[in-house]
């Protein structure tokens, strides 16, 4: 996903929590001790003072204990105005309740009791301890260890007894076990317990991950308890943080609770990754981070190979043990859109837009991610392409009730959605291809891209005139290709297919089918227009165990026991082809497995029987009403057989009165080594007319002949008989005779 909540986690973890703990913990410690041994040193000189050329000793007690003890080396106290020196300087600072050890040290002191200053002629040096091992024991001994001191050192410090403000112009250097830094200038309002640090603050913390962090001003207080940084900087190894304004909130014992970002936050990672906000806030138990917030409208930015770009009203962060962040949820019209490499193709920008996103976390890597409410991914080429667009090309929209997504190294490796699913796919100068379905899944490619989509329940699917349903439905970008299971159904126009799996090129929009395949064929035509097979109006079907249709052509390949219909016409072959556009018919047999037709004919007094044609091969012409038949043709009737090499089969005209439903044999044409078989006559020769209708055969070439086991044979250039007729007339040189040569039985 395009959002990188890991290093969102590690500024927010590492970066403020280094800043707020080491710069707001020694501060609000601090401030405490020193004002009350400063504050109270002036006001108690001279008060228990014994004096020397040696040095002197001050301290101040309370109910048997001792609250701070201040010593000096040497001391010169001047008669005017009652100034007094003060040299090589050490205070001890106990407090009420014996619970801390605090030293204050420094070379040279001055105070002047008529304008109430103390002041600092150099250094001074301040360790903050809260060790209450020492102050307690019965003789208040310092600890034998100092553990984990704050040390302060400065110079120049002011404190005014009368007002009970203290201030520095000077550098204050500051040192914990966890970082180091300094400011330039401070005050403290002893009144308020407000202390201002007035510039160029900064602070280096320690360890494997240091960051330097800077900030302009500072305002820490005690009521409430809290730091105020002014334009905050913190920049490590691997990124930087900026805000307008950090607020920190401390507990009574000074550890983080709160912290907040105002203004122009801006978190910067060393992978070209940024992430901005109005404000961003993050609570606290003890220096583990709880939970964290991101809000005003929340803009984020990676670069890199897959270069992304997000929006999103507010984002909400919980954080499990080590700082570790563990969910995310994203709210408020969330918009991401991630740049994504194709293998041997153009990148593409995956785009996602949810009312909310929930991401969950291992190991500080995405792991999950759930949309919340109607959600929409689109999936478009970032640029067009350079030929003819094919469905690789298409923008691709797809929508769900809600998407369940799965991560593998922070990429996304595949999507569910459900219920309602929708896949919208547009090609420039195409129609829309068109799916829907109960739910959906889409696997993401390593290398980029998505590498199938499987839709599951109650899928339909439009692409143009094209329609199709079934239970299942596998698409792969890769070669374009549709796969339909379970019960699978394809419209298109007035063709109608079924079969236990249906496939679509979706580029060319050729499709094949396997097992048990149905195809209907009923397309409404105008009077006098080009019909389908055989009749006007009755519905075509086909079966076979596989179909191939190719929609450029419009022709259908249907092989293993094909067999096509319509009314009481038959055609029955391995392999038939359907030319929808013309409504012509191929069909392709072997010796052993021929093609095989049915027809009817009708006789003079209007009789109609069956017609029933077989051959290697046929080829049926709508246009001319012509099936032409070859490779040993054999027609069969009532009382008739007719063999040949080849044979074109004339139906009557459309518009004609036939048969009903069949279609109706109008001629026969035979040829090669023709021969007619009857109850009581056999003939021969090279070409035979047939006429049902009349009854009327014409047998030339070979030269025909006609063979009555009783009568004999008789031959000529030409032979007509009748089927229910016993006259034969026969041909020869110009001039014509008739035989009677047997008498046909009905």
């Amino acid at each position: 996903m395009p959002l990188d909540v890991q290093r969102l986690r590690k500024w927010l973890g590492t970066g403020i929590i280094a800043m707020v703990a080491l710069v707001g913990v020694f501060i609000l410690y601090g401030r405490y001790r020193i004002h009350q041994a400063v504050h109270e040193f002036p006001k108690k000189m001279g008060v228990d003072v014994k004096q020397s050329t040696q040095g002197f000793t001050l301290s101040k007690s309370e109910g048997g204990r001792t609250l701070f003890s201040i010593s000096a080396k040497q001391a010169v106290q001047y008669e005017q105005g009652g100034r007094a020196e003060l040299h090589d300087v050490n205070i001890l600072v106990y407090g009420r309740e014996s619970n801390r050890f605090d030293q204050i040290y420094g070379a040279d002191f001055s105070y002047n009791p008529q304008s109430g200053d103390i002041r600092a002629q150099g250094e001074v040096h301040i360790d903050l301890q809260a060790d209450a091992g020492g102050p307690v024991r019965p003789d208040q001994a310092p600890p034998a260890e100092l553990k984990n001191p704050i040390h302060l050192k400065t110079r120049g410090v002011v404190f005014n007894q009368k007002t009970g403000f203290a201030a520095t112009t000077e550098l204050i250097e500051f040192r914990v076990p966890q970082a180091s830094g300094a400011a330039k200038g401070a005050t403290y309002d002893s009144k308020s317990n407000v202390l201002t640090l007035q510039s160029a603050i900064r602070l280096k913390t320690a360890g494997p991950e240091s960051a330097d962090i800077t900030a302009q001003h500072g305002i820490i207080t005690k009521d409430p308890r809290r730091a105020v940084l002014e334009v905050v900087h913190v920049e490590r190894q691997r990124g930087s943080l900026d805000a307008d304004r950090l607020t920190i909130s401390l507990r009574p014992d000074n550890s983080v609770e709160r912290m907040a970002a105002h203004g122009d936050v801006r978190v910067r990672d060393g992978r070209s990754g940024s992430l901005q906000a109005p404000v961003a806030e993050a609570l606290l138990s003890g220096n583990v981070l709880r939970s964290g917030a991101l809000s005003g409208g929340v803009v984020f930015d990676q670069g890199g190979p897959s270069p992304a770009h997000g929006r999103a009203g507010r984002i909400a962060l919980e954080f499990g043990p080590h700082n570790q962040l563990t969910r995310a949820r994203v709210l408020d019209d969330v918009r991401i859109a991630e740049q994504q490499k194709r293998a041997g193709r153009s990148p593409q920008v995956v785009e996602i837009a949810a009312p909310a996103i929930t991401s969950m976390l291992a190991g500080g890597r995405l792991d999950k991610a759930q949309t919340a409410g109607a959600s929409q991914i689109t999936i478009r080429p970032l640029a067009p392409p350079a030929g003819r667009p094919t469905d690789a090309d298409a923008t691709t929209v797809i929508t769900a009730g809600q998407f369940d997504m799965v991560f593998d190294n922070n990429r996304m490796k595949q999507l569910h959605g459900a219920p309602d699913a929708r896949i919208v796919s547009s090609v420039p100068g195409q129609a829309d291809k068109i799916s829907t379905s109960r739910d959906l899944t889409v696997a993401f490619d390593p290398a980029g891209g998505i590498s199938s989509l499987l839709q599951v329940g109650d899928v339909h699917y439009t692409d143009g005139p094209r329609t199709a349903t079934g239970q299942r439905a596998r698409y792969s970008p890769s070669d374009g290709t549709l796969v339909l299971t379970g019960a699978p159904r394809v419209s298109e126009g007035g063709l109608i297919t079924t079969a236990q799996t249906i496939r679509f090129d979706r580029n060319s929009g050729d499709a094949t089918a396997e097992g048990e395949v149905k195809t209907t064929y009923n397309e409404s035509r105008q009077p006098g227009s080009a019909g389908p097979l055989f009749t006007s109006s009755d519905p075509i079907h086909v079966t076979a165990t596989s179909m191939a249709a190719r929609r450029s052509s419009a022709t259908a390949r249907y092989s293993g026991g094909a067999r096509l219909w319509q009314g009481a016409n038959i055609v029955q072959a391995p392999v038939i082809t359907f030319d929808r556009e013309h409504h012509d018919v191929t069909a392709q047999g072997s010796v052993g497995k021929p093609v095989s037709t049915v027809f009817v004919e009708a006789d003079s007094s209007g009789k109609v029987t069956p017609v029933n044609v077989t051959g290697t091969q046929l080829h049926y012409t709508d246009a001319l009403r012509q099936a032409r038949f070859e490779g040993g043709v054999v027609l069969k009737a009532a009382d008739l057989t007719v063999q040949a090499d080849h044979a074109d089969v004339f139906l009557l005209p459309r518009g004609q009165k036939g048969a009903g439903s069949a279609s109706q044999v109008e001629r026969l044409v035979a040829q090669g080594h023709v021969e007619i078989t009857q109850p009581d006559r056999t003939a021969r020769g090279d070409t035979l007319t047939y006429l049902p209708a009349e009854g009327k055969f014409v047998l030339t070439g070979g030269p025909p002949s006609i063979f009555d086991a009783e009568h004999g044979a008789i031959s000529g250039d030409s032979l007509t008989f009748y089927n229910r007729n016993a006259r034969v007339v026969v041909g020869s040189s110009g001039s014509s005779r008739t035989v009677t040569q047997t008498r046909v039985g009905h």
